[in-house]
């Protein structure tokens, strides 16, 4: 009988181990199939530009006219290819190089890779309540905290100053005009907190909305805010504690150096 027991014990621990197993490698295999779709895009969509900069030549994004963004994307091929795609982020020397889309909820992008196909990376995308073209006064942009370092799981780095100041700015290329993300604040916060609410038009509670998140930053900004700017808000998964979220607040800031106002492109767009 004993005997038996041990059997039967045997079998399920090693059934347990072939499954943790089976786990760790398909795991893996998604990772590898995600790293290799978004490099193969960012290879295929996007050029480096010879007079790019990652920032301004001055204070970050105070400056527009002097700032050129460090690549050029291929909207119209990737329009084709899936026209959900409202944009490409990228922050130099960061694994932040991704394009981005707009679904019309905020689940079908959670776990699909742009192409449609299930990937545990998901795919960085605005949030479905956002009006198109950064029209609201904050728009929401939503990454996976990927245990390999993709996606965006590198935004609890910013809670260091030294990365803060080696970062301060983040592009964000759209088809119609280039943004600068300028860095105002990063903190850990509550998936349920007041910053997933979208503001469409400008008021004192947004005032505060932004106010608070730069008063609970953990590095210090040199950018300032500005009456009637409108802000991004890049947000990821932390393990801190229950439903905990790293979130980076930023100003945006078009730069007049880009291709401006490109016509044509349809409502689901960024409108710039």
């Amino acid at each position: 009988m004993k005997k038996r027991i041990r059997q039967i014990l045997t079998a399920v621990f090693l059934l347990i181990s072939v499954g943790s197993l089976g786990v760790v490698l398909y795991t893996k295999q998604q990772y590898r199939v995600s790293e290799e779709l978004y490099s193969r895009a960012s290879v295929q969509y996007t050029s480096r530009t010879e007079e790019g900069t990652a920032e301004t030549a001055e204070a970050p994004g105070e400056d527009p006219d002097t700032a050129s963004p460090p690549i050029q994307v291929d909207f119209d091929a990737l329009l084709a290819e899936n026209e959900d795609i409202v944009g490409w982020i990228y922050c130099e020397d960061t694994p932040i190089d991704y394009l981005v889309v707009q679904g019309t909820d905020n689940d079908y992008y959670l776990r699909r890779s742009y192409d449609g196909v299930h990937s545990m990376a998901g795919t960085i995308f605005v949030d479905a309540n956002n009006q198109p073209g950064f029209a609201d006064c904050n728009t929401i942009i939503y990454g996976h905290n990927m245990k390999n370092g993709s996606m965006f799981a590198v935004l609890s780095r910013w809670a260091e100053q030294e990365f803060y100041e080696e970062h301060p700015v983040i592009w964000f290329l759209t088809p119609r005009r280039n943004y600068q993300i300028v860095l105002l604040g990063g903190c850990t916060t509550s998936a349920y907190s007041d910053v997933y609410t979208i503001y469409p038009q400008s008021c004192e509670e947004f005032d505060c909305y932004v106010q608070d998140i730069m008063a609970a930053s953990d590095f210090r900004s040199e950018a300032e805010t500005e009456e009637g700017a409108h802000y991004a808000v890049l947000s990821t998964c932390s393990y801190v504690f229950d439903n905990a979220r790293y979130i980076l607040l930023g100003k945006l800031v078009p730069a007049d150096s880009a291709e401006e106002n490109r016509s044509g492109e349809d409502g689901r767009q960024i409108q710039g």
